[in-house]
């Protein structure tokens, strides 16, 4: 069910339980977006690893901090396609949880796809870099807006999803629709080759003037005289036939 594999809740319970995380969700400007964090380290390494292709990872630009995350509505697949407000929604949150970002003012805040994320062995518990810088963007928090992260905090709601159970079922949704996708492609592609072939038999008048179907005039009057009629009835059949 798509309801269920975007927004975690039928798949949550009230305690923790194995093989479960400590996600805290927040509902911002546009409640269209999931925005969600991880309690502690530990649980950033759980949605470091399971995260999904249309999250967007949030952090406090070389200070620690809280991992916000956001999921991009489908049909965005670009950074670009997040609106302002959200961007800010998500900077304000992280900053806020920060130990040492919330008393700055002038914060920068990087923000990426979580495929861009890189965790290798020799890093700490949820330490994480890039593949590519590149791919980062830059959001400046000047100081903190208490209007925004009151209105996020109002909002916020802990849950103990079953992250890798819900990453594998995202995935063979995501196959089932590919195997459409491309079932509906073959039926497109098999019906334009019928209606090519069909285009070039009119061109070429195939079928029209086949050898097996094509008769000389004496073998057909000769076939109409082994009925019992005469020569001249048997040629004004012939012409009747033609017309």
């Amino acid at each position: 069910d798509k309801e269920e594999l975007t927004f975690f809740g039928p798949l949550c319970c009230c305690g923790s339980r194995p093989g479960r995380s400590m996600v805290f969700f927040f509902t911002g400007r546009d409640p269209r977006y999931l925005m969600y964090m991880g309690a502690d380290k530990e649980e950033n390494e759980h949605l470091i690893r399971w995260g999904w292709p249309e999250d967007v990872w949030f952090h406090v630009d070389k200070h620690s901090s809280a991992h916000v995350y956001i999921r991009l509505l489908e049909g965005q697949t670009t950074l670009d396609d997040i609106p302002e407000e959200v961007i800010e929604d998500c900077a304000q949150m992280t900053k806020l949880n920060s130990i040492e970002g919330c008393k700055l003012n002038d914060v920068q805040i990087v923000y990426t796809m979580w495929s861009n994320l890189k965790k290798t062995g020799d890093m700490n518990t949820g330490q994480v870099g890039f593949h590519n810088r590149s791919g980062c963007r830059f959001t400046q928090v000047k100081r903190r807006r208490n209007e925004i992260t009151n209105l996020l905090n109002k909002t916020k709601r802990e849950e103990f999803p079953d992250l890798q159970q819900l990453r594998e079922a995202r995935d063979r949704a995501e196959i089932q629709v590919r195997k459409k996708v491309a079932a509906v492609q073959r039926l497109g592609d098999k019906a334009q080759r019928l209606e090519s072939d069909k285009e070039k038999d009119i061109k070429n008048y195939t079928g029209v003037f086949e050898d097996e179907k094509m008769q000389s005039n004496s073998v057909i009057l000769e076939k109409l005289k082994l009925t019992g009629k005469s020569d001249v009835q048997a040629c004004r059949d012939m012409e009747d036939d033609f017309m």
